[in-house]
């Protein structure tokens, strides 16, 4: 199925108006011309019938028929430690896919990526593009946010209030994930703090457990930084129900 992402508005329009870059995808990659239909997803879980009714050099006019809104899921937040090269980036596609909400990029104390802010930023509009591409490619009709790298704490205090915080410590054997996620109420939001290569320190897993946080296992095995996220996305899928 042919679809694109189109941010709308609340209520959605009956037409819309493309140029640019979306322009461009729709006639040039997709080669879709007048009288095409395809769907359109706006990235808060919304989905429509479109209909290319008109194109010029400059802009593509689009007919909308009613929206289709996905069913609610669980905010599901990805705590994540900068890892080197594009690690991260795996994570996002990946994670995207298995249903997370919601990416936090941290600087921790043993993250060898250091993001001078012009380049977090350069860095933060590409993460979004790729979570946009990876939330059409699985048909998902809400689109994760990205935010902005921040320090680990930083990060941690903004979500503890209504969020909870589960953090993958190598150190922890008793509680196993999947014990700590049950204990969750239904749909109630939650999200997964997980170190960089070499992991966290016992100084920031300490205050973690200050602000609420709960350590957690996947098991005897040590994942890399970027399959520990995805595996416990897997576990979560799994028991909500949305995997498996």
């Amino acid at each position: 199925m042919v679809r694109l992402f189109v941010p709308l508005p609340e209520p959605a329009p009956t037409e819309v108006t493309l140029s640019g870059e979306r322009r461009h995808y729709l006639v040039h990659v997709l080669r879709l011309g007048e009288g095409a239909s395809f769907e359109v997803f706006d990235g808060t879980g919304r989905a429509f019938d479109a209909r290319v009714a008109s194109l010029d050099a400059d802009t593509v006019r689009l007919v909308l028929g009613e929206a289709r809104r996905a069913p609610a899921r669980r905010e599901v937040g990805i705590v994540q430690g900068l890892p080197k090269g594009d690690k991260l980036e795996l994570v996002l596609q990946k994670g995207t896919e298995l249903g997370a909400t919601s990416f936090y990029p941290v600087a921790a104390a043993r993250s060898v990526v250091k993001l001078e802010p012009k380049r977090a930023e350069e860095r933060t509009t590409r993460w979004a593009k790729i979570v946009e591409e990876a939330a059409r490619q699985c048909r998902r009709n809400d689109v994760p946010a990205v935010h902005a790298p921040r320090p680990l704490l930083e990060a941690a205090r903004a979500l503890a209030p209504t969020t909870a915080l589960f953090v993958l410590d190598e150190e922890e054997s008793a509680v196993p994930l999947g014990e700590a996620f049950r204990s969750c109420a239904p749909g109630s939001p939650v999200a997964l703090v997980v170190g960089p290569e070499g992991g966290l320190s016992r100084e920031e897993v300490s205050a973690l457990r200050a602000l609420g946080a709960r350590p957690v296992t996947l098991g005897r095995l040590i994942l890399r930084t970027e399959t520990a996220a995805l595996a416990a996305l897997a576990v979560m899928a799994h028991l909500d129900g949305e995997l498996g």
